[in-house]
This record gives structure tokens, sequence and C-alpha cells, in this order.
């Protein structure tokens, strides 16, 4: 459990403590580095709110009044050649550059990508007066490519209870956890109701219809104050993610063997804040001393569509779905309830 708390919030920032000093990017002046770090992260913080709220159905029939089902959700969020790579233009930064070609352009790794030896080039201060400063270069950090993992898993519990008629609530987490440097929360409530159920032929329709609105939210921070990345204190990451679903459904309604599916409309946001002292040591801002130096968001929207299967077998089931959007996803569930 631990290592799906750890994936679930630090999948996209452990390639930057893994492969490179923040010593480095917080050379290149607060606003490079805060550039750089939002268009680094943007595939793995979108992916994460996209596979965040896969699994939420397997049927668009409501269960009967206090009718319940327990459910192990695991969820991958694929990530595309597209989110691999981004265009990065010096021109649209104020002290960092490539070292060979520069001022030009090119693309380089995102938190998904694999570009390596990509060197850039910090101006930096003159420390004796009469000589020239001396620049800080470096590579940038690629990303989780080179160990070809190209999606952003989750995977929680979730409870789904039969109120009214055709009405059911749902409720997801996963516990919070804690190790030494991280902490991590998630969970999740939705609505669903069943349009079907007030026609006076429900019971002679072989399919239902439904409607679900469900909200998600993901906290965490990571510290890695004693890892000495940087010189300073109470240094760490925190993350808050909160998104929004709206999804209409249908599905079969037969006894063991049913398909469903969906259209749907997912908006979301992530914030990533790098809190802490910092003092660093090299390039524009050399022996400065940098307190809570960024935070960059993250927002998503769009259509998405849903086609599953579910097989029951008295109080258990197991369904299977695929997401197709932005960041199309594979959800599996396992089922037991009455």
């Amino acid at each position: 459990m631990k290592k799906i708390a750890f994936v679930l919030l630090f999948l996209s920032l452990s390639p930057i403590f893994s492969q490179q000093n923040i010593d480095n990017l917080l050379a290149a002046g607060i606003n490079d580095a805060q550039r750089f770090t939002s268009d680094y992260l943007n595939p793995a913080t979108d992916g994460l709110m996209y596979s965040m709220n896969h699994g939420w159905f397997n049927s668009a029939k409501a269960k009967k009044r206090f009718g319940f089902e327990i459910s192990l959700v695991v969820n991958a969020a694929f990530v595309g050649n597209d989110n691999k790579s981004f265009v990065l233009d010096p021109t649209n930064y104020e002290n960092l550059d490539f070292r060979d070609n520069p001022g030009v352009a090119r693309p380089v790794a995102t938190a998904f990508g694999d570009i390596e030896n990509v060197i850039v080039v910090v101006e930096g201060e003159s420390t004796v007066p009469g000589f020239p400063p001396q620049d800080a270069e470096f590579e940038l950090p690629t990303g989780l490519g080179e160990s070809n993992i190209n999606f952003v898993p989750t995977a929680f519990l979730q409870a789904s209870l039969g109120l009214i008629k055709g009405t059911e609530i749902k409720a997801r987490f996963f516990p919070k956890v804690k190790t030494n440097d991280a902490e991590v929360g998630f969970y999740g409530f939705g609505l669903q109701h069943e349009i079907t159920s007030w026609l006076p032929a429900d019971k002679l329709f072989p399919v239902a219809i439904s409607g679900l609105i469900a909200y998600t939210h993901l906290d965490g921070s990571y510290d890695f104050t004693n890892t000495n990345i940087v010189q300073g204190e109470d240094q760490r990451f925190e993350n808050d993610t909160n998104t929004w679903l709206f999804q209409v459904i249908g599905s079969t309604k037969l006894p063991v063997f049913n398909v469903y599916g969906g259209i749907g409309y997912l908006s979301g946001k992530s914030s990533t804040d790098l809190k802490g002292t910092y003092r660093v040591q090299s390039g524009f801002v050399s022996s400065e001393i940098i307190v809570d130096p960024f935070s960059i968001e993250s927002e998503v929207s769009g259509v998405r569509g849903t086609l599953g299967a579910k097989v029951a077998l008295s109080f258990f089931r197991v369904n299977i779905d695929y997401t197709f959007a932005e960041y199309s996803g594979l959800s599996f569930g396992l089922n037991f309830g009455f």
C-alpha cells in the first residue's frame, strides 16, 4: 500500500530528484525554474487527474434500497507520445539557454520522456572583480521513458450504497499513508441516479440509463530536506488535486454478463508547490537564499467515452473497461456485494 501511495503523488516528481539536482534548476532564477518545471510535470499531473476518475461505474442499473457493493479498483491512464516531450524555446527564458545551438528551440523530455544529453547553460555571477562570470552548465533531466513507463496508475477502495428509488451514493478512498518523508491521501464522492427507473415499463427494458456526478480529491507532501539535494531547511513538495466528473451511463441488465458504456466530461485542477528555504550555489542566483520558490498549476477539461463489460457470479463480480480521452485509460475492478 505504501508503494502505491508513493506512486500516486510522486511518480511525476522522482525524475527530478534522481537525475538532476534542484540547485541547477533554481540556478536559472525562479521564473525559469517555474516555467521549466511546469512544462516538465504537466503530463504527469494531467495524467493523474484522468487516472483518478477511471472506474467510477460498472453499470447504469442503480442498486436497490440498501443494496451495497465494495470494490477494489485499479486504473492506469496512458501517456501518449505527444506528451513525452515539449519544445523549450530559450527566447521564453530569462537566463537559460542551450550549450549547443544557443537561442534555437528544440524538444526536451517531460516527466515521461527519454531525451538525454541535453546540456543547458546559465550565466553566472562574477565572484572576483575584473574576472568574467562563471557559467553554470548542467544536463536537463530525462523522464520515466527510459524505464519504459508510459502510464499513471491509481488504486483505491470504492463503496456504493442504494438509497431511494433509482439513486445510489458512491465513495472511494485511499487511506492516508505516511512514511518517513512522504504523506498522501485520496478520497472521492459520487451520486448516480437511474433515469429509466421512473419509466412505467422499467422491468421490461433490457437496458438502463443513468447520470453520475463525482468529485475526487488528492493531497500529499514530500519532504526532501534530509536528501541534501540543495542546502536549506524544511524543503518539500506539496500537491493538491481536485476533479469533477459528469457522466451519462448506459448498460444492459442481464443476470450474468453485461456491457456498459458512457459519455462524460472531466474538469480538474492540480497545484504543486515547492516550499522551504534554498541556498543556491551556482548560476544566475549564486549564493542567494530563496524561500518558497514557486507554485505551478495544471488544469484539464474534456470529453471522455467509456466501454466495458462485467461478469456477475452471485455476490462476486469482475469488470473491465477502457476510457477514450486525452489520457485514455484502462480500469479493472473486483466487486463484492448484495
